[in-house]
């Protein structure tokens, strides 16, 4: 298989290269050069938001192209356009957030969506990964492969909510873990994400796919036990109820990563229906292989890790936290 990755230098697309490395296809990354490419790629140069920043898409043919585009959808748009008669199949990392809200139900594949553009510029997150569906969808027809990833964690995470997690676990003393701890949670590790894209390619699977574990795939007890023993630490957890938290002003997913409380939003992001994944090869590791392997991972990297720069950062401060614990004693 000769497999186009626009991308593939970062954290889901260089899990997809390496994945389809490992299986000895032959793999032609497109970036603009501030990540090192994996080893054994191609690779092609360019920026995609420059005018003439795709001349290196200009000439050659593959079996499938993977593109990771979150900004403008008019880039999707421009690149599918280019590469419509010499790549069979187009394969879109898209987004649950494409669903409208609030949902009726759990999400399917079926769910209402937000109104977005192919053409469109610079537009909110999921406008953005709704138009990049819509831009591919009209360059390649029932071609085009519409993943819509969930929550993504793993080793080379580049948003650092599990990464925070370890760091704070691994620094020790009282904790502060937000409960139920029994709250389940639903997210994908991006290299089983990698591993469900190719195999989908194998298959020549087409149209919108939910990609997220099955739901309760893990609780928020076993994700934060599970960071205490891979780091070594004697951090005491200390577990808070929902209200008490929020009434302190907590922001649930973005202080404390990856945590939302009970109710309609939590049903919306941890409830997703996967059964069409699970179908067709959908599997999905442990979440102590998740956590170790990105202990490990972020222990190589010395602890310091580049987060990307489109996305708030996440985590509560010291000082912050060990207010909120005396709030709650």
């Amino acid at each position: 298989m000769r497999l186009l990755i626009l991308g593939g230098t970062e954290f889901a697309g260089r899990a997809v290269a390496e994945a389809a490395l490992a299986r000895g296809w032959q793999v032609t990354v497109f970036h603009r050069g501030r990540h090192a490419p994996p080893p054994g790629a191609a690779v092609l140069l360019g920026d995609r938001t420059r005018t003439g920043g795709l001349t290196a898409l200009d000439h050659g043919e593959w079996d499938a192209v993977v593109d990771t585009w979150t900004g403008a959808p008019v880039a999707v748009r421009d690149a599918a356009r280019l590469l419509a008669g010499r790549v069979d199949r187009y394969v879109y990392l898209s987004s649950r957030s494409v669903y409208a809200h609030p949902a009726p139900g759990p999400l399917s594949e079926t769910s209402p969506l937000v109104e977005a553009a192919a053409d469109a510029g610079p537009v909110g997150y999921p406008q953005a990964k709704r138009g990049g569906e819509l831009a591919a969808t009209e360059a390649f027809g029932d071609r085009a492969l519409l993943v819509r990833a969930g929550l993504l964690l793993g080793p080379r995470e580049n948003v650092g909510r599990l990464p925070w997690w370890l760091a704070r676990v691994a620094r020790g003393g009282p904790v502060l873990a937000p409960g139920p701890q029994d709250l389940p949670l639903q997210y994908l590790d991006a290299r089983d994400l990698a591993d469900w894209i190719l195999g989908a390619l194998d298959r020549g699977l087409g149209g919108p796919y939910n990609l997220v574990s099955p739901p309760g795939h893990t609780t928020m007890r076993e994700l934060l036990d599970t960071c205490v023993s891979a780091t070594g630490s004697r951090a005491e957890l200390r577990w808070a109820d929902p209200e008490p938290l929020l009434a302190a002003g907590v922001e649930p997913w973005t202080e404390l990563p990856l945590w939302l409380p009970p109710g309609d939003l939590h049903r919306t992001f941890h409830g997703t229906d996967v059964a069409a994944a699970v179908a067709t090869g959908l599997r999905c590791r442990p979440v102590a292989d998740t956590v170790t392997d990105t202990w490990l991972w972020l222990e190589g990297q010395g602890g310091r890790i580049e987060l990307r720069t489109d996305r708030p950062p996440v985590g509560l401060s010291a000082e912050r936290e060990a207010a909120v614990l005396r709030s709650l004693e």
